[in-house]
Protein backbone atom coordinates (compact mmCIF):
# COMPACT_ATOMS: atom_id res chain seq x y z
CA UNK A 1 0.00 0.00 0.00
CA UNK A 2 1.38 3.47 -1.17
CA UNK A 3 1.83 6.27 1.23
CA UNK A 4 -0.72 8.01 -0.63
CA UNK A 5 -3.38 5.16 0.15
CA UNK A 6 -2.35 5.15 3.40
CA UNK A 7 -2.71 8.96 4.35
CA UNK A 8 -5.97 8.78 2.67
CA UNK A 9 -7.33 5.85 4.70
CA UNK A 10 -6.17 7.72 8.11
CA UNK A 11 -7.76 10.97 7.27
CA UNK A 12 -10.98 9.49 6.33
CA UNK A 13 -10.97 7.72 9.60
CA UNK A 14 -9.98 10.54 11.47
CA UNK A 15 -13.24 12.48 9.81
CA UNK A 16 -15.85 9.37 10.78
CA UNK A 17 -13.90 9.77 14.84
CA UNK A 18 -14.49 13.34 14.74
CA UNK A 19 -18.47 13.22 13.49
CA UNK A 20 -18.86 10.48 15.92
CA UNK A 21 -17.34 12.77 18.60
CA UNK A 22 -19.84 15.46 17.32
CA UNK A 23 -22.61 13.62 17.00
CA UNK A 24 -22.25 12.30 20.76
CA UNK A 25 -21.43 15.54 21.87
CA UNK A 26 -24.55 16.80 20.61
CA UNK A 27 -26.70 14.11 21.73
CA UNK A 28 -29.41 14.61 23.62
CA UNK A 29 -28.77 13.17 27.53
CA UNK A 30 -31.56 10.66 28.65
CA UNK A 31 -33.51 12.31 31.97
CA UNK A 32 -34.52 9.53 34.86
CA UNK A 33 -36.41 11.09 37.85
CA UNK A 34 -36.97 9.11 41.13
CA UNK A 35 -39.07 11.10 43.22
CA UNK A 36 -39.57 9.97 46.76
CA UNK A 37 -42.90 10.62 48.58
CA UNK A 38 -42.33 12.35 52.30
CA UNK A 39 -38.88 10.82 52.41
CA UNK A 40 -37.04 13.44 55.19
CA UNK A 41 -33.70 15.34 54.47
CA UNK A 42 -31.86 13.28 57.06
CA UNK A 43 -33.73 9.67 55.36
CA UNK A 44 -30.37 8.57 53.80
CA UNK A 45 -27.14 7.42 55.00
CA UNK A 46 -25.25 9.77 52.84
CA UNK A 47 -27.27 12.53 54.24
CA UNK A 48 -26.46 11.83 57.82
CA UNK A 49 -28.84 9.10 59.23
CA UNK A 50 -27.17 6.65 61.64
CA UNK A 51 -28.92 3.74 60.88
CA UNK A 52 -30.65 4.31 57.49
CA UNK A 53 -28.98 1.16 54.18
CA UNK A 54 -28.93 3.40 51.30
CA UNK A 55 -25.61 1.49 49.45
CA UNK A 56 -27.31 2.19 46.28
CA UNK A 57 -28.45 6.21 46.53
CA UNK A 58 -25.11 6.30 48.79
CA UNK A 59 -23.55 5.08 45.77
CA UNK A 60 -25.60 7.24 43.45
CA UNK A 61 -24.05 10.38 45.48
CA UNK A 62 -20.38 9.46 44.90
CA UNK A 63 -20.73 9.18 41.30
CA UNK A 64 -22.50 12.36 41.17
CA UNK A 65 -22.86 15.63 42.79
CA UNK A 66 -24.65 16.12 46.76
CA UNK A 67 -26.65 19.10 47.52
CA UNK A 68 -27.32 20.27 50.76
CA UNK A 69 -29.28 23.49 50.38
CA UNK A 70 -32.27 22.29 47.31
CA UNK A 71 -35.68 22.98 48.10
CA UNK A 72 -39.34 22.05 46.83
CA UNK A 73 -42.03 24.18 46.26
CA UNK A 74 -45.03 23.04 48.17
CA UNK A 75 -44.92 21.33 51.74
CA UNK A 76 -47.36 18.90 50.65
CA UNK A 77 -47.66 16.21 47.54
CA UNK A 78 -49.64 17.95 45.00
CA UNK A 79 -48.15 21.97 45.09
CA UNK A 80 -44.38 20.33 45.24
CA UNK A 81 -45.13 18.36 41.43
CA UNK A 82 -47.18 21.58 40.44
CA UNK A 83 -44.30 23.86 40.83
CA UNK A 84 -41.10 21.02 39.27
CA UNK A 85 -43.88 20.24 36.39
CA UNK A 86 -44.45 24.05 35.31
CA UNK A 87 -41.55 26.60 36.91
CA UNK A 88 -44.82 28.29 38.62
CA UNK A 89 -45.46 29.06 41.93
CA UNK A 90 -48.01 26.39 43.18
CA UNK A 91 -49.62 29.61 45.17
CA UNK A 92 -50.08 30.80 41.53
CA UNK A 93 -52.91 28.36 40.69
CA UNK A 94 -56.62 29.72 41.51
CA UNK A 95 -57.68 26.74 40.74
CA UNK A 96 -56.12 23.60 42.92
CA UNK A 97 -54.00 21.75 40.41
CA UNK A 98 -55.04 18.37 42.40
CA UNK A 99 -58.86 18.86 41.78
CA UNK A 100 -58.49 20.83 38.07
CA UNK A 101 -54.85 20.02 36.85
CA UNK A 102 -52.50 22.76 35.69
CA UNK A 103 -54.72 24.58 32.59
CA UNK A 104 -53.02 26.04 30.36
CA UNK A 105 -49.89 26.31 31.85
CA UNK A 106 -46.92 24.34 29.79
CA UNK A 107 -45.14 21.41 31.10
CA UNK A 108 -41.78 20.38 31.00
CA UNK A 109 -43.04 17.28 29.78
CA UNK A 110 -44.43 18.47 27.04
CA UNK A 111 -41.58 20.77 26.27
CA UNK A 112 -39.44 18.05 26.20
CA UNK A 113 -42.09 15.59 23.71
CA UNK A 114 -41.84 18.71 21.42
CA UNK A 115 -37.98 18.22 21.63
CA UNK A 116 -38.43 14.81 20.60
CA UNK A 117 -38.19 12.75 23.51
CA UNK A 118 -40.24 10.13 24.89
CA UNK A 119 -41.75 10.48 28.15
CA UNK A 120 -43.03 8.27 30.32
CA UNK A 121 -44.29 9.08 33.88
CA UNK A 122 -44.60 5.95 36.47
CA UNK A 123 -46.25 5.53 40.03
CA UNK A 124 -48.05 8.45 41.69
CA UNK A 125 -50.32 11.28 40.12
CA UNK A 126 -51.47 13.62 42.43
CA UNK A 127 -51.34 15.99 39.59
CA UNK A 128 -55.02 16.46 38.15
CA UNK A 129 -58.08 14.59 37.16
CA UNK A 130 -56.96 13.93 33.71
CA UNK A 131 -54.62 10.89 33.60
CA UNK A 132 -54.51 9.06 30.12
CA UNK A 133 -51.33 9.06 27.75
CA UNK A 134 -50.80 12.33 26.05
CA UNK A 135 -51.99 14.38 29.01
CA UNK A 136 -49.22 16.97 29.93
CA UNK A 137 -47.19 15.81 27.04
CA UNK A 138 -46.27 12.43 28.26
CA UNK A 139 -46.65 9.60 26.22
CA UNK A 140 -46.72 6.75 28.91
CA UNK A 141 -48.86 7.17 31.66
CA UNK A 142 -49.35 4.34 34.39
CA UNK A 143 -50.52 5.27 38.02
CA UNK A 144 -49.41 2.36 39.98
CA UNK A 145 -50.27 1.73 43.91
CA UNK A 146 -48.71 -0.64 45.84
CA UNK A 147 -47.67 -3.96 44.46
CA UNK A 148 -49.21 -6.98 44.37
CA UNK A 149 -46.20 -9.20 46.15
CA UNK A 150 -45.96 -6.90 48.96
CA UNK A 151 -43.16 -9.53 50.64
CA UNK A 152 -40.67 -7.27 48.16
CA UNK A 153 -42.23 -3.58 49.03
CA UNK A 154 -45.03 -1.44 47.87
CA UNK A 155 -42.90 0.45 45.17
CA UNK A 156 -41.40 -2.30 42.87
CA UNK A 157 -44.14 -2.93 40.37
CA UNK A 158 -43.87 0.65 39.42
CA UNK A 159 -39.91 0.89 38.99
CA UNK A 160 -40.34 -2.32 36.94
CA UNK A 161 -43.20 -0.54 34.82
CA UNK A 162 -40.77 2.47 34.79
CA UNK A 163 -37.96 -0.38 33.98
CA UNK A 164 -39.80 -1.91 30.84
CA UNK A 165 -40.02 1.90 29.49
CA UNK A 166 -36.47 2.78 29.91
CA UNK A 167 -35.60 -0.29 28.09
CA UNK A 168 -38.05 0.24 24.97
CA UNK A 169 -36.56 3.18 24.70
CA UNK A 170 -33.62 2.64 25.02
CA UNK A 171 -31.96 4.46 22.01
CA UNK A 172 -33.49 8.01 23.55
CA UNK A 173 -33.87 10.33 24.48
CA UNK A 174 -36.49 9.35 26.76
CA UNK A 175 -37.56 11.37 30.07
CA UNK A 176 -39.18 9.45 32.98
CA UNK A 177 -40.84 10.30 36.37
CA UNK A 178 -40.56 7.46 38.70
CA UNK A 179 -42.42 8.64 41.55
CA UNK A 180 -42.85 6.32 44.32
CA UNK A 181 -45.33 5.69 47.40
CA UNK A 182 -42.64 5.00 50.19
CA UNK A 183 -42.33 6.94 52.48
CA UNK A 184 -45.68 8.21 52.60
CA UNK A 185 -48.43 6.75 55.76
CA UNK A 186 -49.16 3.99 56.57
CA UNK A 187 -45.97 2.33 56.94
CA UNK A 188 -46.46 -1.05 57.00
CA UNK A 189 -43.41 -2.84 55.80
CA UNK A 190 -43.48 -6.27 55.20
CA UNK A 191 -41.12 -8.38 56.90
CA UNK A 192 -38.69 -9.57 54.41
CA UNK A 193 -37.44 -5.92 54.61
CA UNK A 194 -37.90 -5.41 58.10
CA UNK A 195 -35.71 -7.95 58.89
CA UNK A 196 -32.61 -6.15 57.45
CA UNK A 197 -32.70 -4.14 60.90
CA UNK A 198 -33.54 -6.87 62.87
CA UNK A 199 -30.70 -6.02 65.52
CA UNK A 200 -30.92 -2.34 65.29
CA UNK A 201 -31.88 -0.75 68.97
CA UNK A 202 -32.28 3.05 68.41
CA UNK A 203 -30.21 5.04 70.96
CA UNK A 204 -32.45 8.77 71.08
CA UNK A 205 -28.66 10.49 71.37
CA UNK A 206 -28.08 9.14 67.76
CA UNK A 207 -30.33 11.94 66.81
CA UNK A 208 -30.96 15.78 66.38
CA UNK A 209 -33.02 17.49 69.27
CA UNK A 210 -35.48 18.05 66.76
CA UNK A 211 -36.33 14.71 66.48
CA UNK A 212 -36.99 13.97 70.00
CA UNK A 213 -40.60 15.27 69.87
CA UNK A 214 -41.12 12.52 67.39
CA UNK A 215 -39.85 9.88 69.60
CA UNK A 216 -42.23 10.72 72.18
CA UNK A 217 -45.15 10.91 70.13
CA UNK A 218 -44.84 7.25 68.86
CA UNK A 219 -44.25 6.12 71.87
CA UNK A 220 -47.29 7.59 72.95
CA UNK A 221 -49.51 5.92 69.91
CA UNK A 222 -48.47 2.71 71.43
CA UNK A 223 -44.87 2.00 69.80
CA UNK A 224 -41.76 0.35 70.57
CA UNK A 225 -39.12 2.40 68.96
CA UNK A 226 -37.06 -0.19 68.12
CA UNK A 227 -39.69 -1.98 66.23
CA UNK A 228 -41.34 1.64 64.82
CA UNK A 229 -37.88 2.29 63.30
CA UNK A 230 -37.07 -1.22 61.58
CA UNK A 231 -40.21 -0.78 59.98
CA UNK A 232 -39.60 3.22 58.63
CA UNK A 233 -36.26 2.37 57.66
CA UNK A 234 -37.03 -1.13 56.03
CA UNK A 235 -39.32 0.99 53.77
CA UNK A 236 -36.81 3.14 53.20
CA UNK A 237 -34.51 0.15 52.47
CA UNK A 238 -37.02 -1.21 49.39
CA UNK A 239 -36.45 2.37 47.78
CA UNK A 240 -32.37 1.84 47.73
CA UNK A 241 -33.37 -1.68 46.03
CA UNK A 242 -35.51 -0.11 43.65
CA UNK A 243 -33.39 2.77 42.68
CA UNK A 244 -30.58 -0.19 42.09
CA UNK A 245 -32.54 -2.06 39.81
CA UNK A 246 -32.72 1.08 37.75
CA UNK A 247 -29.06 1.83 38.23
CA UNK A 248 -28.65 -1.44 36.92
CA UNK A 249 -30.52 -1.49 34.37
CA UNK A 250 -29.20 1.98 32.56
CA UNK A 251 -25.56 -0.08 32.89
CA UNK A 252 -26.79 -3.43 31.35
CA UNK A 253 -28.25 -1.14 28.47
CA UNK A 254 -24.87 0.99 28.17
CA UNK A 255 -26.90 4.11 29.15
CA UNK A 256 -25.12 5.58 32.08
CA UNK A 257 -23.09 7.76 30.05
CA UNK A 258 -25.52 9.85 28.41
CA UNK A 259 -28.58 9.49 30.92
CA UNK A 260 -28.83 12.15 34.29
CA UNK A 261 -30.27 10.42 36.97
CA UNK A 262 -31.55 12.71 39.85
CA UNK A 263 -33.11 11.36 43.06
CA UNK A 264 -34.73 13.58 45.50
CA UNK A 265 -38.14 13.82 47.86
CA UNK A 266 -41.29 15.82 47.23
CA UNK A 267 -40.83 17.46 50.83
CA UNK A 268 -40.06 16.67 54.29
CA UNK A 269 -41.37 13.58 56.72
CA UNK A 270 -44.70 13.33 57.80
CA UNK A 271 -45.50 13.38 61.46
CA UNK A 272 -46.35 10.49 63.56
CA UNK A 273 -49.96 12.39 64.91
CA UNK A 274 -50.88 11.90 60.56
CA UNK A 275 -53.42 8.61 61.50
CA UNK A 276 -56.14 7.89 59.37
CA UNK A 277 -59.08 6.03 60.50
CA UNK A 278 -58.28 2.34 59.48
CA UNK A 279 -55.04 2.65 59.56
CA UNK A 280 -54.04 4.31 62.82
CA UNK A 281 -52.21 1.62 64.18
CA UNK A 282 -49.36 2.70 62.03
CA UNK A 283 -49.09 6.28 63.00
CA UNK A 284 -45.99 5.03 65.16
CA UNK A 285 -44.19 4.04 62.39
CA UNK A 286 -44.18 7.84 61.04
CA UNK A 287 -40.30 8.49 62.13
CA UNK A 288 -39.09 10.17 58.90
CA UNK A 289 -35.77 12.20 59.67
CA UNK A 290 -35.32 15.80 58.60
CA UNK A 291 -31.78 15.59 60.15
CA UNK A 292 -31.06 18.58 62.18
CA UNK A 293 -33.66 20.70 60.59
CA UNK A 294 -37.15 21.69 62.16
CA UNK A 295 -40.26 20.95 61.05
CA UNK A 296 -41.51 18.66 58.13
CA UNK A 297 -44.72 17.60 55.65
CA UNK A 298 -47.16 20.79 56.16
CA UNK A 299 -44.21 23.16 57.48
CA UNK A 300 -42.68 26.16 55.77
CA UNK A 301 -39.27 25.34 57.92
CA UNK A 302 -36.53 23.91 57.07
CA UNK A 303 -37.84 20.20 57.74
CA UNK A 304 -40.80 20.85 55.68
CA UNK A 305 -39.16 22.58 52.49
CA UNK A 306 -35.46 21.48 52.05
CA UNK A 307 -34.71 17.43 50.72
CA UNK A 308 -32.30 15.62 49.62
CA UNK A 309 -31.06 16.07 45.89
CA UNK A 310 -28.25 13.88 44.39
CA UNK A 311 -27.92 14.02 40.51
CA UNK A 312 -25.17 12.03 38.46
CA UNK A 313 -24.83 12.75 34.96
CA UNK A 314 -21.08 11.08 33.70
CA UNK A 315 -18.98 13.80 32.57
CA UNK A 316 -21.06 16.71 32.94
CA UNK A 317 -21.37 16.68 36.65
CA UNK A 318 -18.91 16.44 39.00
CA UNK A 319 -18.75 13.20 40.93
CA UNK A 320 -18.00 12.73 44.54
CA UNK A 321 -19.05 16.49 44.82
CA UNK A 322 -21.04 17.69 47.98
CA UNK A 323 -22.61 21.01 47.12
CA UNK A 324 -23.19 22.84 50.74
CA UNK A 325 -23.33 26.67 49.17
CA UNK A 326 -25.37 26.36 46.44
CA UNK A 327 -29.30 26.89 46.71
CA UNK A 328 -31.48 25.23 44.34
CA UNK A 329 -34.85 24.32 43.87
CA UNK A 330 -37.75 22.44 42.04
CA UNK A 331 -38.93 25.78 40.93
CA UNK A 332 -36.10 25.60 38.78
CA UNK A 333 -36.61 22.45 36.96
CA UNK A 334 -38.36 23.51 34.11
CA UNK A 335 -35.75 26.30 32.74
CA UNK A 336 -32.57 23.92 33.97
CA UNK A 337 -33.84 21.18 32.17
CA UNK A 338 -34.99 23.32 28.96
CA UNK A 339 -31.64 24.46 28.85
CA UNK A 340 -30.16 20.89 28.96
CA UNK A 341 -31.93 19.56 26.52
CA UNK A 342 -31.71 23.06 24.14
CA UNK A 343 -35.06 23.83 24.34
CA UNK A 344 -35.16 27.99 23.35
CA UNK A 345 -38.85 29.11 23.50
CA UNK A 346 -39.59 29.25 27.87
CA UNK A 347 -43.26 29.65 28.44
CA UNK A 348 -43.84 33.34 29.88
CA UNK A 349 -43.28 34.30 33.09
CA UNK A 350 -42.06 31.57 35.18
CA UNK A 351 -40.80 31.64 38.59
CA UNK A 352 -38.33 30.02 38.29
CA UNK A 353 -34.20 30.42 36.71
CA UNK A 354 -32.03 28.08 35.23
CA UNK A 355 -29.31 26.71 37.66
CA UNK A 356 -27.72 23.99 35.06
CA UNK A 357 -24.52 25.91 36.04
CA UNK A 358 -24.79 25.06 39.36
CA UNK A 359 -25.74 21.79 38.72
CA UNK A 360 -22.65 21.01 36.20
CA UNK A 361 -20.42 22.60 39.46
CA UNK A 362 -20.70 26.67 39.40
CA UNK A 363 -20.78 28.36 42.65
CA UNK A 364 -23.14 31.41 42.48
CA UNK A 365 -25.50 32.85 44.61
CA UNK A 366 -29.16 32.55 42.65
CA UNK A 367 -30.46 35.35 41.19
CA UNK A 368 -34.18 34.69 42.17
CA UNK A 369 -35.83 34.49 46.17
CA UNK A 370 -37.84 31.03 46.96
CA UNK A 371 -40.88 31.15 48.67
CA UNK A 372 -43.48 29.21 50.03
CA UNK A 373 -47.65 29.58 50.49
CA UNK A 374 -50.36 27.41 50.65
CA UNK A 375 -53.51 27.22 48.52
CA UNK A 376 -55.54 29.20 51.30
CA UNK A 377 -56.61 32.60 51.30
CA UNK A 378 -54.84 34.25 54.51
CA UNK A 379 -52.31 31.75 54.94
CA UNK A 380 -49.13 32.86 56.34
CA UNK A 381 -46.17 32.89 53.71
CA UNK A 382 -42.61 32.37 53.31
CA UNK A 383 -39.09 32.87 51.67
CA UNK A 384 -35.59 32.22 51.45
CA UNK A 385 -32.84 35.02 50.39
CA UNK A 386 -29.52 34.86 50.35
CA UNK A 387 -28.58 32.68 53.96
CA UNK A 388 -32.31 34.56 55.70
CA UNK A 389 -35.47 32.60 55.94
CA UNK A 390 -38.08 34.85 56.71
CA UNK A 391 -41.74 33.65 58.12
CA UNK A 392 -44.54 35.69 58.17
CA UNK A 393 -47.67 35.61 60.34
CA UNK A 394 -51.05 35.01 59.19
CA UNK A 395 -52.32 38.30 60.69
CA UNK A 396 -50.32 40.97 59.68
CA UNK A 397 -49.26 42.02 63.49
CA UNK A 398 -48.35 38.44 64.43
CA UNK A 399 -44.92 37.07 65.11
CA UNK A 400 -42.58 37.63 62.62
CA UNK A 401 -39.67 34.63 62.46
CA UNK A 402 -36.53 35.13 60.59
CA UNK A 403 -33.42 33.32 60.66
CA UNK A 404 -30.06 33.00 59.39
CA UNK A 405 -29.93 29.63 57.99
CA UNK A 406 -26.28 29.68 57.73
CA UNK A 407 -25.47 30.10 61.93
CA UNK A 408 -29.01 28.20 62.66
CA UNK A 409 -30.39 25.59 60.01
CA UNK A 410 -32.51 24.39 62.63
CA UNK A 411 -34.13 27.67 62.73
CA UNK A 412 -34.07 27.40 66.86
CA UNK A 413 -33.50 31.09 67.11
CA UNK A 414 -35.46 33.73 65.95
CA UNK A 415 -33.65 36.71 65.76
CA UNK A 416 -36.02 38.92 63.79
CA UNK A 417 -35.53 41.48 66.65
CA UNK A 418 -31.82 42.25 66.21
CA UNK A 419 -32.13 42.52 62.66
CA UNK A 420 -35.44 45.07 61.82
CA UNK A 421 -33.69 46.40 58.43
CA UNK A 422 -33.90 43.26 57.29
CA UNK A 423 -37.41 41.94 58.35
CA UNK A 424 -38.62 45.12 56.61
CA UNK A 425 -36.82 44.67 53.21
CA UNK A 426 -37.73 41.26 53.21
CA UNK A 427 -40.93 41.49 54.44
CA UNK A 428 -41.96 43.89 52.37
CA UNK A 429 -40.69 41.75 49.21
CA UNK A 430 -42.92 38.57 50.55
CA UNK A 431 -45.45 41.01 50.86
CA UNK A 432 -45.36 41.98 47.40
CA UNK A 433 -44.67 38.43 45.95
CA UNK A 434 -48.11 37.73 47.81
CA UNK A 435 -49.93 40.48 46.67
CA UNK A 436 -49.73 38.72 42.78
CA UNK A 437 -51.24 35.72 44.08
CA UNK A 438 -54.87 35.22 43.99
CA UNK A 439 -57.64 36.58 46.53
CA UNK A 440 -59.53 33.09 46.32
CA UNK A 441 -58.53 29.97 45.35
CA UNK A 442 -61.19 27.18 44.30
CA UNK A 443 -61.06 23.18 45.56
CA UNK A 444 -63.90 20.59 44.36
CA UNK A 445 -66.43 20.23 47.42
CA UNK A 446 -65.15 24.01 48.75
Amino acid sequence: MNNNVTFLIAITAFAVLATESRASENRLPNIVFIFADDLGYGDLACYGHPYAKTPAIDKLATEGTRFTQFYVTGVTCNPSRTGLMTGIHPARFRKYAADFGFGNRTTITALLKKQGYATGHFGKWHMGPEESDGTYGIDEIQIIGKSQDRSIGRDNDLFTAAIEFITANKDGPFYVNIWGHATHFPVNTPQSLVSEFSKLKLDRSDFSATMQHKFDESFKAGGDLNASMRQYLGDVYQIDRNVERVLDTLDALGLNENTIVVFSSDHGPAPVALAKKGVREYSKNMLGYAGALRGGKHQKYEGGTRVPFIIRWPGHVKAGRVDTTSVGSFIDWLPTLCAIANIEQLPANLDGEDISDIWLGSRRDRATSLYWKTSATGSAPAMRNGNWKLHLSRKRQGVVELYDLIADPSESENIAGDHPEVVNRLSEQLRSWAAELPMEYIKLGK
